[in-house]
């Protein structure tokens, strides 16, 4: 019973942790990062299971992560100010040309990587931005003008 409780306050503090990090941080991970996470969750494990070191103690830490990971996104379905809560919302980082410096300082996001964002997706200049969403996800959408004259 131990190694579940010690599973569930890891999972709560994970997510917390991924919460902190960002959603920009979260949408694609650098090489450092990829590798901090897997650290990270080894060093969770060892907390969780202790000096467990056997197939069931594993199994059920494991289990126990799935178990909440599934409560977690049925509530998310079921009850969606829980979605609002544990996923957030989305956040408009540009809306007609014009860029929401507060939203950008807020989720950490520069305007060099936003200009590489609008790049990738095709867009040379801000001012055919209609609209630049950060998503729940950590991916960037964008709405430009050209999008809304066409039939």
């Amino acid at each position: 019973m131990e190694i579940v409780v010690r599973a569930a306050i890891a999972f709560v503090i994970l997510w917390l942790v991924t919460r902190a990090a960002g959603r920009s941080t979260l949408g694609e991970l650098s090489s450092f990062e990829l590798i901090l996470f897997v650290v990270l969750g080894d060093l969770v494990q060892q907390g969780i299971t202790m000096e467990d070191r056997s197939l069931t103690g594993n199994l059920l830490a494991v289990l126990t992560m799935i178990v909440l990971a599934v409560i977690l996104s049925y509530a998310n379905m079921r009850w969606p100010k829980v979605g609002k809560i544990t996923l957030g919302r989305p956040i408009v980082l540009v809306r007609d040309g014009i860029i929401d410096r507060r939203a950008l300082n807020g989720e950490r996001i520069g305007l060099d990587e936003l200009s590489m964002l609008a790049r990738q997706a095709g867009i040379e200049k801000y001012s055919s931005i209609r609209l630049a969403i950060l998503e729940s996800s950590g991916k960037v959408s964008f709405f430009t003008q050209e999008a809304e004259a066409k039939p």
